[in-house]
């Protein structure tokens, strides 16, 4: 039988989120029912609520960095019992299909299911429903929720010694900017980065550039403010434009310019490519990693330059990881006193503050907030 939970929607879009009581199913094969024990509140929730993400169905509960407690798992499912600690992995990994098998398990094909809303096998099937209505799971999980039902292609055990609100934030912030500096800016030691967008990704492409060996890391962003953050995980210097950046880069290599520069603005327009493919070397790589309309077309890139500079535009999905591999690899590095995860928290919210914690963040005021169950 449905058991009823609490969790944060928004009704439509653009919208505020507000928290409601749903219906959650039971699990049924190769699912697990978790209770909570944190959310990330990332940046691409709100981009559901302003309507830059598009939706399958609204309702819509949002959430998709968490970690928590099996309390159910569904019959014939095994590998699961309840009692495990699992992170939620908001890129579901089956691990059979074509992009599994070559190793980029970031693009599983389950992927193409992640804003229906419904579940991956069943399009006209929902796990959540709000007066006999259907309500949409943000990538399949939706972690603003006191209990949320999902795949075992979504969750990811963990040891138990791990505290869950640290862990939560490797299903999605972490790795996605850990990686973007590590894997797809192929950073190597000595090297010279730029950062644009000091948020809850940028500052962890911070730690994956130092971790990496850049010999020069900067920081870009127009909340001055943010500067004592950026240095905390790793920038050598800080800048509140991306030209300011560049020439700095230039000066220091001899006019060249950065080795990489990754882009993580909270809103990415077309413009921000431009001036990012115009701070880097040749033979250069910018990432790209921030979201804002997924509608919107076009870059003013200097098409001469792309070529006759021999310059690399990498998009970056998950920093290109592998949820099975990297969350508990991240996890190692974090109880080794390699990663900073604790320190990513800047404000702690309760269920009912999710349109609060957004407010927060267009405001500057947070790195990562964090909602914290009983």
């Amino acid at each position: 039988m449905p058991i009823t939970t609490r969790t944060s929607i928004i009704r439509n879009s653009p919208g505020r989120y507000e928290t409601v009581e749903v219906e959650l199913d039971d699990p049924r094969r190769g699912e697990v029912t978790v209770k909570l024990a944190a959310s990330g509140l990332c940046h691409s929730d709100d981009h559901v609520a302003t309507g830059d993400v598009p939706v399958g169905v609204y309702p819509y509960a949002g959430g998709h960095e968490g970690a928590g407690v099996v309390t159910a798992v569904g019959p014939d499912t095994p590998g699961y019992e309840v009692g495990d600690h699992v992170v939620f992995s908001f890129l579901p990994a089956c691990g059979k299909c074509e992009f599994c098998a070559r190793g980029l398990s970031n693009l599983c094909d389950l992927g193409a299911s992640l804003l229906t809303g419904a579940r991956a096998d069943d399009p006209s099937s929902f796990r959540m429903h709000l007066d006999g209505q259907p309500v949409g799971q943000q990538c399949g999980i939706s972690t603003f929720s006191e209990h949320t039902t999902a795949s075992v292609d979504s969750v990811v055990k963990i040891d138990k010694s791990i505290p869950l609100r640290s862990a939560a934030l490797v299903g999605c912030g972490v790795p996605t900017g850990w990686g973007s500096a590590v894997r797809s800016a192929d950073i190597q030691p000595g090297d010279v980065a730029i950062v644009m967008g000091i948020g809850g990704i940028g500052v962890n492409a911070l730690q994956g550039a130092a971790h990496a060996g850049a010999k020069t890391i900067i920081a870009v962003d127009p909340v001055a403010d943010k500067e004592t953050w950026a240095k905390q995980f790793g920038a050598t210097h800080f800048c509140t434009t991306v030209d300011e950046a560049a020439e700095h880069a230039r000066s220091i290599t001899n006019g060249q310019g950065a080795d990489a520069t990754i882009v993580t603005t909270g809103v990415l327009r077309g413009e921000q490519i431009g001036e990012a493919l115009a701070s880097i070397r040749k033979a250069g790589t910018v990432v790209v990693i921030g979201l804002g309309d997924i509608t919107a077309v076009g870059a003013p890139i200097a098409l001469g330059d792309l070529t006759l500079m021999q310059k690399r535009l990498q998009g970056s999905l998950f920093g290109e990881s592998n949820p099975r591999r990297d969350i508990p690899n991240l996890l190692r590095m974090y109880q080794a006193g390699q990663l900073k995860l604790d320190e990513l928290v800047t404000r702690t919210y309760t269920l009912d503050q999710v349109a609060e914690a957004y407010d927060d963040m267009h405001a500057g005021r947070n790195l990562r907030g964090v909602i914290v169950f009983d």
